[in-house]
């Protein structure tokens, strides 16, 4: 019989995907009319857990006990309809409708005429305007929105969790779009409803936050529940060595790369997106691999992207060899040399339904177009086989569709990809997330060999061991601002994340 002290409980809870194992034996309780945080590095588990909790994943072991009985969700429904919301990390709300359209949405009050019932838009309004009322929230019930700015966005989210009276309300990284005023605000809507018997998970990487607000402190790691502890027990030290302790020994092959003279400098860079990166200067040497790190919200993916000419900048300079260039285009980007692998392998990488060969040329197109317009598959099958064989690609043939290679093989055909265009700045953003131990230990050979040639490499990457492991100097980003640049000895996991934390 479960224990009703606690409202929400998870008992050996398991979840794995291809290659990684997200969820590994994690039991954690939660207490009615508390604030329970979790906390880790990105990776740790912690929103797939959620996600098991709000009927988004299927967990492949374990239970769930809900006010002491067993429940199993299928889908998100299911768990609303028992008591438990949740607000997402990434905002997704319907832009062309207003407000008040996308805080009811799915539970329009509706009123009758006859046998046919029609959406009571008077009422929506009205407890759409109670509601911002008594959260305090000033939010207009019939704007669209498209036209909030991402805080008022994240306060709707937040008001349409309050407005399900939930018992349990997961809160996913909810203060990463706040204004300091909008979270003050925020903690005193979860001190009321922590009053009203509620229970808060709440999500975040920021120490204080955690420490200001949080009752009981879940620490996980590498899928692992490190430990619960007593949030006034904690300090900041303690936190830090909790979320990154584990070894290093033997997972990374030694560099032999030797970084040279300056090539790629930015100064002063600023995103012209509200909310980006802002004033980020930096340089990158012939031959180095610059480890860039930080936890969610830092920019890092949109500051690599503005390089690429993906996203459009405000201010700033960048300059290859001394001299300035102007980049407002991926066009433009290889015309400068600079080569992108995207951090979404699957949504801005492969193309799954084409062979190996196909996903490789990609890039590089011009290169294999002969008479009349028409590819050269001759000398696009001769350059897919001598980058198989170069990255030691595991395919049965390079006419292989690539959705039906590993994670770790389809990442080296994206290397190959662009290769192929024979860059002199590689931009490698999460280049081994979702593929295994093995593949991992590929991967960093062929990302010190990069440097060994005299190429720049840029790795994004969330996973501490891997940037220490791997890069020459690291440099650090929180809330689109570089905290500190980190080389040999200065990098630590803790020193990383103090600073990635604003712990400086």
């Amino acid at each position: 019989m479960a224990n009703t002290e606690y409202v929400l409980q998870v008992k050996h809870l398991s979840k794995n995907f291809p290659g990684v194992r997200a969820l590994d034996d994690i039991t954690i309780d939660f207490r009615p009319g508390s604030v329970h945080a979790l906390m880790g590095e990105n990776g740790a588990g912690k929103s797939t857990l959620m996600k098991c909790l709000f009927g988004i994943y299927e967990p492949d072991t374990g239970e769930i006990i809900l006010n002491g009985k067993k429940v199993h969700f299928d889908d998100s429904r299911r768990a609303l309809d028992a008591g438990i919301s949740m607000i997402h990390q990434e905002l997704l709300p319907v832009p062309f409708r207003s407000t008040m359209e996308n805080l009811w949405l799915g539970r329009f009050p509706k009123r009758a005429f006859g046998p046919i019932k029609f959406i009571d838009h008077k009422k929506m309004y009205d407890d759409t305007v109670a509601l911002f009322k008594d959260l305090g929230m000033d939010i207009p019930p019939k704007v669209w929105v498209r036209e909030l700015s991402v805080s008022k966005i994240q306060s709707l989210e937040i008001a349409k969790a309050v407005s399900q009276k939930s018992k349990v309300i997961i809160m996913d990284e909810p203060t990463s779009s706040l204004t300091e005023n909008e979270v003050t605000h925020l903690f005193g809507i979860i001190r009321r409803l922590r009053n009203e018997g509620v229970a808060i998970i709440y999500i975040s990487h920021k120490i204080e936050e955690i420490l200001a607000i949080a009752d009981d402190v879940s620490i996980m790691r590498d899928g692992k529940h490190v430990g619960t502890y007593r949030a006034k027990d904690l300090t900041n030290d303690m936190i830090i060595r909790y979320m990154v302790g584990r070894d290093l020994t033997n997972r990374f092959p030694p560099r032999a790369n030797t970084p040279a003279e300056v090539v790629l400098e930015v100064k002063h860079l600023t995103s012209a997106i509200p909310h980006s990166f802002k004033d980020v200067s930096f340089d990158v040497r012939r031959g180095e691999i610059f480890g860039i790190g930080g936890l969610v919200g830092a920019q890092r993916t949109e500051l690599v992207e503005s390089l690429f000419g993906l996203r459009p900048v405000a201010g700033g300079e960048i300059l290859i060899n001394g001299k300035e260039v102007v980049i407002h285009s991926p066009t433009q980007a290889k015309n400068h040399k600079i080569a992108l692998v995207t951090e979404e392998r699957r949504v801005t990488g492969i193309i799954p339904m084409r062979s190996v060969k196909d996903n490789m040329i990609l890039a590089n197109l011009k290169k294999y177009i002969g008479g009349f317009g028409l590819l050269n598959e001759k000398l696009g099958e001769r350059d897919a086989i001598e980058s198989i064989k170069a990255l030691n690609v595991k395919t049965p043939s390079s006419k292989t569709l690539i959705r039906d290679l590993s994670g770790g093989n389809q990442q080296k055909v994206l290397f190959a990809r662009w290769f192929l265009t024979k860059p002199e700045i590689l931009i490698l953003d999460e280049p081994t997330r979702g593929i295994d131990v093995g593949a991992k230990f590929e991967i960093y050979n062929i990302i010190i060999d990069l440097a060994k040639q005299g190429k720049c490499v840029i790795m994004i990457s969330s996973e501490m061991p891997e940037l220490l492991g791997v890069s020459n100097r690291i440099m650090v980003m929180c809330e689109g601002k570089v905290t500190g640049i980190l080389k040999g000895e200065e990098a630590t996991q803790e020193e990383i994340m103090r600073l990635a934390a604003q712990f400086m």
